[in-house]
């Protein structure tokens, strides 16, 4: 039996629980608490139906680059649709706002990538990823080539096939997922997944052995790609350990398997490189991209291949006639647009050197909490940063998961005008790129309030 919340039940909140299903939510508890309502954005500011103001230092989810009052892509916006508001780029249509995107991206790409296709999220992409490795091995005549390797707590998505590339269970129970053809490679977390006494050299060199036993066990001949965020994101602010990516790199390298790069999270200055995988030395056959691509002002993601993925896919279509893969909305000219504005305005600001010059006030900032009783590890790169909490450090102890520890952290920063995300026990801050040392600073001092609040409250537990 459904039913609405008791108190206000004209609220905008009442409403929303009365007939909006919220993505990503406990929808339980979304019942209970009613909806938290965003009104309007300035700078890095949000504010909330009740007028009380925040600092957004997850940039929405972790895509609002540029903040929210950036009239140039709201004019790019407005004046792409008073001019041209929809052409298809299906069947040889084309525009030329599509046409200089996909130019400025490949100019900026990671090396070899030379052709852009275009899509509305992040999932879509990751989908069209793998479809590409599917219709791309099938072209080179080794049509056994169909399964993708992914990490546990990966997260590629929530379509039934980057849902199934994610490696997070929250995601799969539900659902059925995930689907077959998906092979799950070990996360190379070294503080939380290294042996006792275990050196990150050592790890290291495990993750590389225990993949190259995967692959062996799977059948080289089976495996058609291997998908990888550069920084693990919404499973917690992951950072490989060192020399990491230079094992799987080689791996695919061997073994001809296509290396795809989630670049999501990590595109356009978020690591203090203008990739994640220019961060890692990578170089992936294809890139995903969305999120800060548009700084979110519109959807749109891409997907960059490598001129040998595209000629597979020429051999593709002349043995069906066509191409046969596509969205409605791919390359839409308003979204295409304010892409092409925001990448201009990345240039501008030279979002690299920003990152690189606000990166240390959060870094060092945060890092002074890695010996808080309830702090395991801190990491992080460029504008992208976790805390994981822990109940034992030393013996890297989790917290009772019913303590909601991350939630309640989360809680108190939100009173106390901060936004960050509970990732489980894990805290993500991703700020948007333009932020100020100043308010870098009263996030992470506001934080550090919301820590010890908490841990005050655990005394005894």
């Amino acid at each position: 039996m459904t039913q609405t919340l008791p108190i206000h039940p004209n609220s905008m909140s009442s409403r929303d629980v009365a007939r909006h299903l919220h993505p990503q939510t406990d929808l339980v508890g979304h019942r209970e608490k009613g909806a938290f309502t965003i009104v309007s954005g300035e700078g890095v500011r949000v504010t909330d139906d009740d007028g009380a103001e925040y600092i957004d230092a997850m940039a929405g989810l972790w895509s609002a680059a540029l903040g929210y009052s950036e009239n140039r892509l709201a004019k790019a916006a407005y004046d792409q649709l008073c001019e041209l508001p929809y052409t298809s780029t299906f069947a040889q249509r084309t525009h030329p706002k599509v046409i200089e995107l996909s130019e400025r991206l490949v100019s900026i790409a990671p090396a070899g990538l030379t052709r852009a296709f275009f899509a509305c999220s992040g999932s879509e992409v990751i989908d069209t990823a793998a479809k590409i490795v599917w219709a791309y091995w099938n072209a080179r005549g080794r049509p056994e080539k169909k399964k993708l390797i992914a990490r546990d707590r990966a997260y590629h998505g929530s379509t039934i096939v980057s849902g199934s590339l994610t490696g997070l269970p929250r995601m799969h129970a539900l659902f059925d997922l995930p689907v077959d053809r998906i092979v799950r490679a070990p996360c190379p977390h070294y503080w939380k997944n290294a042996h006792k006494d275990e050196s990150e050299d050592a790890f290291t060199q495990r993750m590389g052995e225990e993949l190259a036993a995967l692959i062996d066990a799977e059948g080289a001949d089976t495996i058609g790609a291997f998908f990888a965020e550069p920084i693990q994101g919404a499973g917690g602010v992951i950072l490989p350990s060192k020399g990491y990516f230079d094992e799987v790199q080689a791996l695919c390298d061997a073994h001809d398997i296509l290396f795809i790069a989630d670049e999501v999270i990590c595109g356009f200055g978020r690591t203090g490189t203008m990739w994640g995988s220019e961060h890692y030395n990578l170089q992936p056959d294809m890139v995903t991209c969305a999120k800060a691509l548009s700084a979110s002002y519109a959807p749109i993601a891409a997907l960059l291949m490598n001129d040998d993925i595209y000629d597979g896919l020429l051999e593709h279509s002349r043995q069906t006639g066509l191409f046969g893969h596509g969205f409605t909305y791919s390359g839409h000219p308003m979204a295409a647009a304010v892409a092409l504005e925001a990448l201009k305005i990345y240039e501008e600001l030279d979002i690299v050197s920003l990152v690189q010059e606000r990166a240390p006030a959060l870094q060092k900032g945060l890092a002074q909490f890695s010996e808080h009783p309830i702090v395991g590890e801190v990491r992080g790169v460029g504008l992208l940063a976790g805390v994981e909490l822990c109940a034992d450090r030393s013996a890297r102890t989790p917290f009772d998961p019913a303590l909601s520890v991350g939630v309640q952290v989360q809680e108190v920063a939100k009173e106390n005008g901060v936004l960050v995300r509970a990732l489980g026990d894990t805290l993500a801050f991703c700020p948007p790129m333009i932020i100020s040392e100043e308010d870098i600073r009263h996030i992470v001092s506001v934080f550090g309030a919301a820590l010890d609040s908490v841990y005050k409250g655990l005394d005894g537990v």
